[in-house]
């Protein structure tokens, strides 16, 4: 079987140092084992995602000398892909609206917390998403969801995580040559959709995965919880589990790891000062690009 791997960058702002890491390790995974090596625009956040983010990421890469198939998959051209595997969720009764904002959850989680006997376990800690819903709006009456979706309320789509465990039954994937138990009901109801948006990071990264073919992700150690939600929506939709391998995080110099606001240690900024791809390389302790 022919390794794929893939690197999928949100164009919201400029690469750093850590997208470069992860960009590079998954290239050379798949060319150290005559594989294909993807790029993936994951740009469904509208009021983010700029096309001069988007350029500026494949002028970086090509930079590194990284290589990639094309035409790049571009996540916007796909909504209506991500929103019939939506359809089919709904249809199978596992999505439900709420109406509840950032403000209104902080709040109930915080009324949890105050309450007598404590939050419950689950709505102590954050999932790859935030803070843990409540549930709140898992318990309307159809008649009233009806009501407000009617009258154009602004809602999100959740999955109903208790019963789409139950469906699925005990799940597991692949890091490396290890076998990881998933434990997605760890992170509660997750949104699936908005209301301006019919798909979600889960969502639309889960399907683009098996449709592209992808057999080995190589990412982040900040994503290892989201694998857990895409093991569960890949048995929803029956779809086929690459391996994962997640890697360390590249830290700045406050020890704290790297993000789009650490302008100093962008890939731009860096070679406008005059660092070369090879210094690049080194200072990630990775190999050359010809030994890649």
């Amino acid at each position: 079987m022919t390794v794929v791997t893939r690197f999928a960058p949100s164009p919201t702002g400029h690469l750093h140092l850590g997208h470069a890491y992860s960009a590079l390790l998954a290239w050379q995974f798949a060319r150290k084992r005559g594989g294909r090596f993807l790029l993936r625009i994951e740009d469904i956040d509208p009021g983010r995602c700029r096309p001069e983010f988007e350029a500026a990421i494949l002028e970086d890469l090509a930079w590194l000398g990284l290589a990639w198939e094309a035409p790049v998959r571009r996540q916007s051209d796909h909504l209506d892909l991500y929103a019939s595997h939506l359809d089919r969720l709904a249809a199978d009764g596992l999505l439900y609206p709420c109406f509840c904002t950032r403000k209104d959850i902080a709040a109930a989680v915080s009324e949890m917390a105050g309450a007598p006997h404590g939050a419950p376990d689950d709505a102590a800690h954050e999932g790859p998403d935030g803070p843990l819903y409540p549930g709140t709006c898992r318990h309307l009456s159809a008649a009233e969801r009806a009501e407000r979706l009617d009258r154009g309320d602004t809602h999100a789509l959740r999955l109903d995580m208790a019963e789409a465990v139950r469906r699925t039954g005990p799940l597991n994937y692949r890091e490396g040559d290890d076998s990881v138990p998933a434990r997605p009901e760890r992170f509660g109801d997750v949104v699936l959709a908005r209301k301006e948006v019919r798909t979600s990071y889960h969502l639309s990264c889960t399907v683009d995965d098996a449709l592209q073919g992808v057999t080995d992700i190589v990412r982040g150690e900040d994503l290892r919880d989201a694998t857990d939600i895409h093991r569960l929506l890949q048995v929803l939709f029956g779809l086929a589990s690459p391996v994962y391998h997640h890697h360390g995080l590249i830290a700045g110099p406050d020890g704290k790891r790297l993000a789009k606001r650490d302008k100093a240690a962008t890939l731009k900024a860096l070679r406008e000062a005059g660092t070369t791809p090879v210094q690049i390389l080194e200072r990630l302790g990775l190999p050359g690009a010809e030994a890649g």
